[in-house]
């Protein structure tokens, strides 16, 4: 990004792009995560395009951007380490900015054509069920006090549970008790769905509940942090690279890991991917369909160590 004291830090798009946060938030009513790095995307390239013209970025040159610029931007950012995967989500940003600024000024967009580097396929590495567990409660017993570790264990469970996403997990209030056989969680793009609570999850939701010295009714977080309010999903991630740590396992290990496990261990018990779909609130077939690779994955691997003729 351009120096902010230089002659060009003051250029007027990024106006628009303050706009376009406000319109994310807003209107499109996008997660604070995509919200935070489309508009950071925008400001990064207003900051490009003011050094690489050498002239103060205003609406009307958005407008005028070339495939050559965005060659130019992209390459840039390649050379201060960005991956294929993390470009091609950069680009996305870039073509949504620029949409916004056509469509702001009465315009249709004229994108000029990039195509966006090539990303290569992973697979999620899931977690065995051992493995998932133990770092639930691994995590649980390293807090600082019983109900924060009460609270951990509820959280882990629930992602490896149910399969929710950790700000799907974050966002669910007093209004969701008492939690019975099924939750309705709210995920990306305020899409709604009901995803299944087993027992062992149940419970120790329960459990938490009982420990928390903080009321959890109406509109208040159901997982609170050490003052009472919201838990920050970033503590979270670091309780559990920190068991993680501890356990010896690999770093592939996130609380998102635990989602993955979740698919993937349905998936091997016959679950359908309409079905896991819906359980998992992917917007299309296409993000489910990765998992039979992982089971397939999983599959070649016993049959190479067990099979005599692998």
């Amino acid at each position: 990004m351009a120096d902010s004291s230089g002659p060009l830090a003051d250029h007027p798009a990024r106006a628009l792009a303050a706009r376009w946060h406000d319109y994310l938030q807003h209107d499109r009513r996008r997660s604070a995560h995509t919200v935070r790095a489309y508009v950071a995307t925008a400001h990064r390239l207003i900051a490009f395009l003011g050094q690489h013209r050498g002239e103060a970025i205003d609406e009307q040159a958005l407008l005028s951007i070339v495939a050559t610029d965005l060659r130019a931007f992209l390459a840039q950012r390649r050379a201060e380490g960005l991956g294929a995967s993390s470009a091609a989500r950069e680009l996305s940003g870039v073509r949504a900015f620029l949409s916004y600024a056509a469509e702001q000024q009465g315009s249709h967009a004229q994108l000029p054509r990039t195509r966006a580097p090539k990303r290569p396929r992973t697979l999620p590495r899931p977690a065995s069920p051992d493995e998932a567990m133990g770092l639930a409660e691994n995590a649980a017993e390293s807090a600082s006090t019983p109900w924060m570790g009460a609270r951990d264990l509820a959280i882990l469970l629930l992602l490896y549970g149910a399969g929710l996403r950790v700000a799907e997990a974050m966002s669910l209030t007093g209004r969701d008790l008492p939690i019975g056989s099924t939750l309705r969680v709210t995920g990306k793009r305020s899409k709604t769905r009901v995803v299944p609570v087993v027992p062992a999850v149940r419970e120790a939701i329960e459990e938490y509940l009982r420990q928390c010295p903080y009321p959890v009714s109406g509109d208040l977080a159901l997982f609170v942090g050490a003052r009472g309010g919201p838990l920050n999903p970033d503590l979270v991630r670091r309780a559990v690279a920190a068991a993680r740590k501890r356990l010896g396992l690999p770093d592939t290990l996130t609380p998102h890991a635990l989602r993955h496990s979740f698919a993937t261990h349905l998936l091997a018990r016959g679950a359908d991917l309409r079905s896991l779909q819906e359980l998992l609130g992917h917007a299309s077939l296409s993000s489910t369909q990765i998992y039979t690779a992982v089971d397939a994955a999983r599959l070649l691997d016993v049959y190479r160590h067990a099979h005599p003729r692998a």
